[in-house]
C-alpha cells in the first residue's frame, strides 16, 4: 500500500498555518475551498461547472513523491519529489464540466475531483478558487486525444494540463470514434463546443483517424468549417496533423498509408491538413511528422512503450507514457509558436 500523508484539518502544520477554509472576503469575494474537502487520497469540491485555480503545497516530515490527477484521469501535476522536511508549492487551472470526460460518455461526478497519487504522496495544503478570466485550450479530436476513461488508455489531451501554468486550462472535448463528419453532425460535439469559445481561446483540431471513407473535398471542407467556426467566435484555431500509427515497414520506416493516415480513398489526411493551414493562415502543429520521427528513432521495440502494443496489440492508441510524450511535443510547438507562455516543465 502506498504511503499517503495529509495535514490535520484544524491544527497547525509544521509551518504554523491553520488549514481551515479562508473567509470569502480574504480572496476578493471568491470562496476558498481547502483540506476540509479531502479524505484519504481523494479531494472533492462541490463546485459548479467552470474553471478553477488549484494551489497545492506538497511535502512533509518524510521524503515524498506526489502526483495529482483530476476528473477523468487528467494529469494536472506530474509526479514531484520532495526531500524530508521540504515543502514545494504548485498551481494549475482545471476545467470542470459535465460530462467530465468524453462528451458522449457518462456524466461522471459533479464538482471537482482530485486524486493525490504518486509513489509516496504528501499533500500539506490545498486551495481551490474560481479562476479569474482563464484562457481555455479547447481540444477537438478523437480517441488519440480524448480523456480516456480507463487504464491502460490515455489520449495526449489527457496529459497536456500538467505542462501548463495557472491561468490556462484544457477543455478536452475530443471523443472516441469521431471523424470530421461525425464531429460536426453530433450536437454534443461541435455545436456544444463552439458557443463556449471566447476571444483569445485556442482550439486545437486533430481529426483524421476515423475519416476512413471521407473523400478529400469533404475532409477539406470540414476542416475549413471548423476553422471558420473558431474565428467566428474570435478564438484562434490550430490545426494538428494526426499522430502516426505504429506500423513499420521491413526497413524500419513508417512510410506507408496505414502509419501515415492515408485513407481507403487515397486521401492523405496530414497533407490536406497542412494545405488547409497554409491556405487559411492557420497555425499548424505537424504531429504526424514529429511522432513519425520519434517512433522511427525508437525502432520497432523501443516504440512499443508509446502505444498499447504490449497490453492490447494496439498500434494506434497510446499508453499513459506515450500520451505524455506526445503531449510534450504539442506543448513544445505551442510555446515555439508563441501560442502559450512557456509554462512549467514536467517534473519526474
Amino acid at each position: 500500500m502506498r504511503r499517503f500523508t495529509i495535514a490535520a484539518l484544524t491544527v497547525a502544520t509544521t509551518l504554523g498555518t491553520v488549514l481551515t477554509a479562508v473567509p470569502a472576503e480574504a480572496n476578493e469575494g471568491r470562496p476558498v475551498l481547502g483540506l476540509e474537502n479531502c479524505a484519504a487520497n481523494v479531494c472533492h469540491f462541490d463546485v459548479p461547472a467552470g474553471a478553477y485555480d488549484v494551489r497545492v503545497r506538497l511535502g512533509g516530515e518524510n521524503a515524498a513523491s506526489t502526483r495529482i490527477t483530476g476528473e477523468t484521469r487528467r494529469t494536472l501535476l506530474a509526479e514531484t519529489a520532495t526531500d524530508a522536511g521540504e515543502h514545494v508549492r504548485h498551481s494549475f487551472t482545471v476545467d470542470v464540466r459535465t460530462p467530465e470526460g468524453e462528451p458522449t460518455g457518462a456524466d461522471g461526478t459533479a464538482g471537482l475531483d482530485l486524486v493525490i497519487g504518486g509513489s509516496a504522496p504528501a499533500l500539506a495544503d490545498i486551495r481551490v478558487t474560481p479562476a479569474k478570466k482563464p484562457r481555455q485550450i479547447f481540444l477537438v479530436g478523437d480517441s488519440t486525444v480524448c480523456d480516456q476513461p480507463g487504464d491502460p488508455y490515455s489520449g495526449w489531451g489527457q496529459q497536456l494540463p500538467q505542462y501548463l501554468r495557472k491561468g490556462v486550462s484544457v477543455a478536452n472535448h475530443a471523443d472516441s470514434g469521431e471523424s470530421t463528419v461525425s464531429y460536426l453532425a453530433d450536437p454534443r460535439l461541435w455545436a456544444t463546443v463552439q458557443p463556449q469559445i471566447r476571444r483569445g481561446d485556442l482550439v486545437l483540431i486533430q481529426l483524421a483517424h476515423n475519416d476512413k471513407q471521407t473523400d478529400e473535398a469533404t475532409y477539406r471542407a470540414n476542416l475549413e468549417t471548423l476553422v471558420a467556426g473558431v474565428r467566428e467566435k474570435r478564438g484562434k484555431p490550430v490545426l494538428v496533423t494526426p499522430i502516426v500509427r505504429r506500423w513499420f515497414n521491413s526497413d524500419g520506416t513508417l512510410n506507408n498509408n496505414t502509419a501515415l493516415l492515408v485513407n481507403g480513398l487515397g486521401v492523405d489526411h496530414p497533407a490536406v491538413t497542412r494545405s488547409v493551414a497554409a491556405t487559411h493562415d492557420v497555425p499548424l502543429i505537424d504531429l504526424t511528422a514529429k511522432t513519425k520521427a520519434l517512433v522511427e528513432s525508437l525502432g520497432t521495440e523501443g516504440s512499443k512503450a508509446l502505444y498499447l502494443y504490449n497490453e492490447k496489440r494496439d498500434n494506434t492508441h497510446t499508453s499513459t507514457h506515450g500520451a505524455t510524450v506526445y503531449a510534450d511535443l504539442v506543448r513544445d510547438e505551442l510555446v515555439a509558436q508563441g501560442l502559450v507562455p512557456e509554462g512549467k516543465t514536467r517534473v519526474g
